[in-house]
């Protein structure tokens, strides 16, 4: 079986080894031209995030590659890149391992080569994830499309030793609503390809907006947990993890009130 670096080196397409696949729905239900489901996006480049999540409506589009025009199904991780580039997020290019047409059912081929400055190269190159689990089809592909609300997360994959990528951190709340002062429990854990998945020591957790004073921080334990303090005063407030050599997590709100 080929590993993941291989299927980038050697093809271009955005593909993992293994059994596990992404979870989508490859037939949502009541879909029609309007169809378009609304979910977590985030990108995330070899040295810096270079989309940071935002929740975005995953409509069709069309997109070029090689000079001819090609039409992108909604739902779709590709799809969910480009809502990223039209909400302020980098530029990307694209290959055409098939023959792209005005049909989305012809994008199944398409393959990310480039976002932002980072450009696949050797065994290196961009993948994304759905939820937990990275994709094992093309981006473009219509039984790719994802659930609404189901986060999709492109990163850049260094393969390196083994041909595996960086796992991505998860964290979870105990509680998602809190009074002023408040403990506030987090767990991180970090996943791999197949959604298997670990807890994290020595992870950064931040509970507010990471520049203001206010902020507060704290490093998980060998449990993968971390107590924090919430905010004196009520509003709702981002908890977010990161780690090195690790990609860091899609942000969780808490309310404090």
């Amino acid at each position: 079986m080929r590993t993941r670096a291989a299927a980038i080196g050697a093809v271009g397409l955005a593909l993992v080894a293994g059994p596990a696949a992404a979870r989508v729905d490859p037939t949502p239900p009541g879909v029609t031209a309007a169809w378009a489901p609304r979910a977590p996006v985030m990108v995330v480049g070899a040295r810096r995030v270079l989309a940071p999540a935002r929740a975005l409506r995953l409509g069709a589009a069309r997109l070029r590659a090689r000079g001819r025009s090609c039409a992108v199904g909604a739902g779709t991780p590709l799809a969910a890149l480009e809502a990223a580039r039209r909400a302020g997020g980098p530029r990307f290019s694209l290959r055409d391992f098939g023959r792209c047409s005005s049909s989305p059912r012809d994008a199944a081929l398409l393959f990310v080569d480039a976002i932002g400055p980072d450009r696949n190269r050797g065994r290196d190159g961009w993948v994304y994830k759905v939820g937990r689990r990275a994709g094992t089809l093309g981006a473009g592909d219509l039984d790719a499309r994802v659930r609404a609300g189901s986060p999709v997360l492109w990163f850049w994959c260094s393969a390196g030793r083994g041909g595996r990528c960086r796992r991505t951190l998860e964290l979870s709340l105990a509680g998602r609503v809190v009074a002023p002062g408040a403990p506030v429990d987090v767990t991180v854990r970090s996943y791999d390809d197949a959604g298997r998945g670990r807890v994290v020591a020595g992870a950064q957790v931040i509970l507010g907006a990471p520049r203001t004073l206010g902020a507060a921080r704290a490093t998980t334990g060998r449990d993968g947990t971390a107590t924090l303090a919430a905010p004196p005063a009520a509003g709702r407030y981002p908890v977010d993890a990161s780690a090195d050599g690790l990609v860091g997590s899609f942000p969780q709100n808490v309310t404090v009130r």
